[in-house]
């Protein structure tokens, strides 16, 4: 195979990539607190040690070297449900899952059978000192104040824990809407604002996400169909050279 296939075959491979993280963030339109994913391409250089190929000693691949995720803030809808919570700036809440600590940007929260603050796929949500925060059967009319305050008619029941990444680009996504943060260090958010009774939405923009499909799509074709077209041009000259010799 040479070295033009090769580099078409690269961007083939990258721009794979860049349809599936399309096509997860149109999956994930109405995920609450979902965030955008976004690709980082670059190109690799192979520089020819044995010999120069025409155009000179170094060979540019497409490599896709990373992705992030848009910080940009969905909007806030409101829901009337209490236990529905939105962060407006900057921070995640905690929630433990089987496999530890996630941090998420999805409010959607309600009351477990005993108690238990809980999210959609029933992970506990954690207050400032870790532990699960829970409303007793006494308490009936539950309010949470902007610095995550959890009070009710029989006084102060806990603080949600809200808490910021040291490096936000090394979290990592589990499923629409939770994050491990790994080995990224957390630390608490020193003047968090929750809304009570509203959600933020996704930030994905449907009709932007449509047209950047389109656009991949038309790349994916374009150098497809150039790879065709080489293997063509090869295969015409091999049948000629058989022709010559027979």
């Amino acid at each position: 195979m040479d070295n033009a296939t090769n580099i078409a075959l690269s961007r083939l491979v990258a721009q794979t990539r860049a349809m599936d993280v399309t096509a997860g963030n149109l999956a994930n339109t109405t995920t609450p607190g979902y965030r955008a994913e976004r690709m980082v391409f670059s190109d690799w250089l192979s520089r020819q040690r044995n010999g120069t190929p025409p155009g000179g000693g170094t060979i540019v691949y497409t490599q896709d070297r990373a992705s992030y995720r848009d910080r940009q803030a969905g909007q806030l809808s409101r829901t009337g449900n209490p236990f529905d919570l939105a962060l407006s700036g900057d921070g995640f809440f905690t929630v433990l899952g089987p496999s530890g600590p996630r941090l998420t940007r999805a409010g959607h929260f309600d009351l477990g059978t005993d108690g238990t603050v809980v999210d959609e796929q029933g992970d506990a949500l954690l207050d400032t000192t870790g532990k699960k925060l829970q409303i007793t059967t006494a308490d009936t009319r539950v309010s949470v104040a902007a610095d995550g305050t959890v009070s009710s008619e029989n006084g102060q029941i806990g603080k949600i824990g809200i808490v910021t990444a040291s490096d936000p680009n090394q979290l990592q996504a589990e499923g629409g809407w939770l994050l491990n943060a790994g080995g990224t260090a957390t630390a608490p958010v020193a003047t968090p604002h929750i809304v009570q009774g509203a959600m933020e939405e996704s930030n994905v923009q449907p009709a932007l996400e449509v047209t950047r499909m389109m656009n991949d799509l038309r790349t994916f074709q374009m150098v497809s169909q150039f790879v065709q077209t080489e293997a063509d041009r090869q295969q015409n000259a091999i049948d000629r050279i058989t022709q010559q010799r027979t």
